[in-house]
Parts: structure tokens; sequence; C-alpha cells
């Protein structure tokens, strides 16, 4: 019996068919495309205090270069953003959006630098934000 594909022919189909895939995905995603806006999510910004041990000695190994993670225990989810070493103080970090889709929540923030003559100090900063919302399963979409 005649062979209609060679091995070799069938991995190119499949490894075309999955690029095909991930493009189509990534195409979705970085057009913030995780789905239309169902509702804002209530979310607080956690004082250094209020932040969990464990999550706190994560941001600390990561806290040198830009990190995006989530952390959840029972109760709630942790969304964590860090812009890794600044090189004086006086950086803040906005949240400009975090909302609820159907397959996901997606997150905005942005880092904001010092202003003109503000006191910034000679050391390096690293400046990150953690936001605590109602837990969930979700993918988050960090933009």
């Amino acid at each position: 019996m005649k062979k209609l594909f060679s091995r070799k022919r069938l991995i190119f189909f499949g490894l075309a068919l999955l690029g095909l895939v991930v493009f189509t995905l990534s195409g979705c995603l970085s057009k913030g495309g995780s789905g239309d806006k169902v509702r804002d999510m209530e979310s607080q910004v956690t004082a250094e205090a209020d932040i969990p041990q464990e999550l706190k000695e994560i941001i600390a190994q990561k806290q040198q270069s830009p990190f995006k993670l989530t952390y959840s225990d029972d109760q709630n989810l942790y969304i964590v953003v860090g812009y890794g070493e600044q090189p004086t103080g006086g950086y803040s970090i906005a949240v400009n959006d975090l909302y609820l889709t159907d397959n996901s929540i997606v997150l905005k923030t942005e880092l904001i630098g010092p202003e003109k003559g503000e006191n910034t100090g000679t050391e390096a900063s690293y400046p990150f934000i953690v936001i605590k919302t109602e837990m969930s399963e979700l993918p988050v979409v960090f933009q």
C-alpha cells in the first residue's frame, strides 16, 4: 500500500498547524483581545505589611528585573507587577485598568517617573505593586 504522507511531511504539517494556532492566539492577546470587558474588578493596593510572607519572599527574589506574577491564598488573588531596578527613588505605579472578561482578567499598569525637581535620592529603587482582588482561576493578561 502506498503511503500518502511520509513521517517527515506529517511532522512538518503538525508543526505548521501548531505555529498557526500560536500565531492566531498571540494576535488575539496582543490586541487586548481576551474578550470584551464584562465588568470592572474590585481591588485594593496591598500595603507592604499586608503582603503574605511567601509572596514577599518571591518578590524579593525577582525585584532586580521586571516581572509579572499572580499569587493566591484560599480567599484572594494577588496580582503583582514589578518594574525592575530604577536608577533612583521617586517612582510610582498607576493602575490604569483592572477588569474581567469572559475568559481572563486584564490589568493595565504604568510606571511613572519622578517629577522634575523631586528629591529622589541617589540609591536605586525597585518599584512594584501588589493588587489584591477577588479569587479567580482565570488567567491574568498584563498590558
